[in-house]
């Protein structure tokens, strides 16, 4: 096997590690595609594999920005303070340890309800605000997925026209 042949696979690994980063954020998600397109594109010194670098990079900082941008928006139009984003992301990361798998997006739901009933005062309006809240981060998450998603065909088809046009007649 070629350095490329490896690299490929260890890249196309790591992207995948990083596509299913994005809904489980436990693992990192975007910025280990873009790294892992980096450490391809310098192994593959070709201008193909440095275009889809850029490429990559432009598209998963597309997805993460957005994401980030129209995440906030709602959040601040709904006037859900960090404070609570805060406190169910604490119980997110105790919920991880105490349910394996489901505890992570339990524990997160219950912090951020709970920090909500503490502000309004009202266990509904709470329910109210952290449903809100966790579409917001439903359709932010599903923004950066499409851009990944995006970015992990281009680097199919990089890689398909890398080994098609580099293969020995």
């Amino acid at each position: 096997m070629t350095a490329d042949i490896v690299v490929t696979v260890l890249a196309a690994l790591a992207m995948l590690v990083g596509i299913v980063g994005i809904v489980v954020p436990v693992l990192p998600g975007s910025a280990t595609i873009a790294v892992a397109a980096l450490v391809w594109a310098i192994v593959i010194g070709t201008g193909a594999g440095w275009s889809a670098f850029a490429a990559i990079t432009v598209l998963v900082a597309l997805g993460m920005a957005a994401g980030w941008v129209l995440t906030g928006r709602r959040l601040k139009e709904r006037g859900i303070p960090n404070r609570s984003l805060l406190i169910g992301g604490v119980l997110a990361v105790v919920g991880f340890f105490v349910v394996p798998v489901v505890g992570l997006l339990l524990g997160f739901v219950a912090g951020l309800w709970a920090a909500e009933w503490k502000r309004l005062g009202d266990p509904r309006q709470a329910w109210d605000s952290s449903w809100a809240a966790l579409k917001a981060a439903g359709i932010g998450i599903l923004i950066e997925f499409s851009c990944a998603a995006l970015a992990l065909a281009v680097f199919t088809g990089t890689v398909i026209h890398h080994f098609v046009t580099t293969v020995p007649a």
